[in-house]
């Protein structure tokens, strides 16, 4: 008993520090990607991202879409988002949606924008949050709901997000007080389910 103990305690101590030291090289990858040594990020996350690392995917996918340090590809930027939106990372998933939605590497499909919004904005993510209402208000890839769209705006400034706030301030001279209600209550419902 005293062995497999001994075994269990090294293997999760073991486990432990191959965690830390992804997330450490993870994280010299961002450093050195702020700093504005791209090829050292990229050389840092390359490895980490073939290897199934979502978050090394995502800040791929950023370096392709914005041609930093490589080429601008916004195919490929869409291959590394996809990767690690599959795996659940909310920026990876909130960017695919802006590809799909600007019709950047891909034709442009609102419908799957608005797949990839609702993912990350379940999970907590504002800024997709916002664009989610955004969808809804103006009937892109969904019907257009004012209670949907405003419910969102809601939730995303509940997270912070300032440019819902303002949409939201806009809305309130534009809609009629019973949809607003209806977008408050169905907002505080979202809230509740996702654990805002």
């Amino acid at each position: 008993m005293k062995q497999f103990l001994r075994v269990s305690c090294f293997l999760f101590i073991l486990v432990a520090l191959t965690f830390v030291a992804f997330a450490h090289k993870i994280d010299y990858g961002l450093e050195a990607y702020v700093a504005g040594d791209y090829k050292k990020a990229y050389q840092i996350w390359l490895p980490e991202a073939v290897g199934g690392a979502a978050l090394s995917q995502s800040y791929l996918g950023n370096m392709y879409a914005q041609g930093s340090g490589v080429a601008q590809d916004y195919k490929e930027a869409i291959r590394w988002y996809r990767l690690a939106a599959e795996q659940g990372d909310t920026k990876a998933q909130f960017n695919l949606g802006n590809m799909y939605a600007q019709g950047r590497g891909v034709a442009q499909d609102y419908k799957e924008a608005v797949r990839w919004y609702r993912l990350a904005a379940e999970q907590g993510d504002a800024e997709a949050q916002g664009n989610l209402g955004f969808m809804y208000v103006n009937g892109n890839g969904v019907l257009q709901n004012y209670v949907d769209g405003y419910a969102w705006w809601v939730v995303s400034a509940t997270n912070g997000n300032e440019t819902s706030r303002d949409n939201m301030e806009r809305a309130q001279g534009k809609m009629s007080p019973a949809i607003i209600e209806k977008g408050e209550k169905l907002a505080r419902e979202i809230l509740a389910r996702i654990g805002n």
